[in-house]
């Protein structure tokens, strides 16, 4: 997908969405080729890391960490995505009285690398019958942005199960979850850890996780791309 593709979004529903349940689908980002191509990497030396969840008590399944230079197809998501992004981002910092976000990527990284995170975060997930991903915060050091995403590479029809899910601790209430559905090439934009949320009396924070719910069948690939990198 082309910069102008991703400017040409919805940007006004999927920022409503983020603010009423901390999670926007954007619609499709990748076409089958380019999900082919980004699913192959997986194979091939482009990475900086390995996790496998399981010996880390994260859950079952694997994923890796892109090195630097990012592929063609990561890269220009990251930039074109990130700067509606941060749009919705500093809104949310004025609700909360935080500090504001750089308009562009460049920017975001230089904060980064200023505090010592200078590790790119984008990452291939890998999830096989029986895998999941445990309720967590993709937080990797003192500077990191509120929103990231996840874009879905595999068919649904190849795989049953393996649903995004995201959770909301609402002070003195039960938690909420959300189960995001994705079609091939879909992306999700969603809340790293905090965001505001309307209440009576005002704007109030809610903390936020996400993972992934068993894959029953099949084998499910996702792209997430994170925009604040680690140290």
């Amino acid at each position: 997908m082309r910069s102008a593709d991703i400017d040409a979004l919805d940007w006004e529903r999927i920022a409503a969405e983020l603010d009423t349940y901390g999670v926007g689908r954007t619609g499709r980002l990748l076409s089958d080729e380019d999900c082919d191509e980004v699913a192959a990497f997986y194979e091939k030396d482009r990475f900086r890391s390995r996790v496998v969840m399981a010996r880390h008590g994260f859950g079952s399944g694997e994923y890796k960490y892109f090195a630097a230079p990012l592929p063609r197809q990561v890269a220009t998501l990251r930039e074109a995505v990130y700067p509606h992004a941060a749009a919705i981002a500093n809104r949310w910092a004025a609700r909360l009285g935080t500090p504001t976000f750089p308009e562009t990527l460049h920017g975001m990284l230089e904060r980064c690398h200023a505090a010592g995170q200078e590790k790119p975060t984008p990452l291939l997930l890998k999830y096989g019958e029986g895998d999941y991903n445990c309720l967590h915060q993709d937080l990797y050091g003192e500077v990191a942005f509120p929103l990231q995403l996840v874009v879905l590479l595999t068919d649904p029809a190849e795989f049953e199960g393996g649903e995004l899910v995201l959770t909301e601790q609402r002070p003195r209430m039960q938690s909420r979850a959300e189960v995001v559905p994705l079609k091939r090439g879909e992306g999700a934009l969603f809340t790293t850890s905090i965001r505001p949320k309307a209440g009576s009396k005002g704007d109030y924070r809610v903390n936020m996780r996400h993972g992934v719910s068993r894959l029953r069948s099949g084998e499910r690939m996702t792209l997430g791309v994170i925009f604040h990198d680690a140290a």
